[in-house]
């Protein structure tokens, strides 16, 4: 339920934000990169110490790769996530005009102009990689001082992706964000995208985190 809960905050506020923007007051940019971060920070504090707070498939693949969590509980926050996420585009489907949600397809992400499947697939898993390198900095290594501010460090993350690549992407490093939109709206343009992008980047900063850092601590803890 707390997967559930927190990617359906992701996917319903970062949705919305995009169509209020597009259609019913004039938010930049710096609004719907604010309002994801926002999401996303408030409830990693609010969850974080229930389920570890992954709200993206990617986070979790990371996690399951490094043996943070096992298949079996993989696969049960996979469902939540994605069942959040579509839930979560639901409600701003029938709760926003639809004038408003049609011109930008449900806050579903998207290429910018001039951006290829290629090109916005590698920029997601770049986006995706640094999210999860914090994740595993403050969230997950159990060493990290910082995990009061999990939140926070997470949350500005995500912001900063979304600042520079919502252009041109939609920055949405979360294949449950993705499927969210495009399965309620019945859009699948590139929709690869963002599933190969996102856990490419979130597996390779999860195997290179726990190399470097994480594997290196169980080593010397077992000599």
């Amino acid at each position: 339920m707390a997967e559930f809960i927190g990617a359906g905050t992701l996917t319903f506020i970062g949705c919305g934000s995009i169509v209020v923007a597009a259609g019913i007051h004039d938010v930049a940019l710096i609004g719907v990169a604010v309002a994801n971060g926002l999401a996303i920070g408030v409830m990693v504090c609010a969850m974080g110490y229930i389920s570890g707070a992954h709200f993206n498939p990617a986070i979790t693949f990371g996690a399951l790769l490094t043996g943070k969590i096992k298949i079996g509980e993989a696969v049960p926050y996979w469902v939540a996530q994605l069942a959040g996420a579509v839930t979560a585009a639901a409600l701003v489907k029938v709760l926003l005009p639809r004038v408003a949600t049609n011109a930008v397809h449900l806050g579903a992400p998207a290429l910018g102009g001039g951006v290829d499947a290629f090109s916005g697939a590698c920029l997601e898993a770049i986006f995706t990689f640094f999210l999860v390198w914090v994740v595993f900095g403050t969230a997950i290594d159990g060493r990290s001082t910082f995990a009061g501010i999990a939140g926070l460090a997470i949350g500005l993350t995500i912001t900063i992706d979304v600042l520079f690549g919502g252009p041109l992407t939609g920055a949405a490093m979360n294949p449950s964000r993705a499927f969210g939109p495009d399965l309620v709206q019945n859009d699948w343009a590139n929709w690869w995208v963002w599933w190969v992008g996102p856990l490419f980047g979130g597996a390779v900063a999860a195997l290179v985190y726990n190399f470097l850092y994480l594997g290196k601590t169980a080593e010397t803890a077992s000599t």
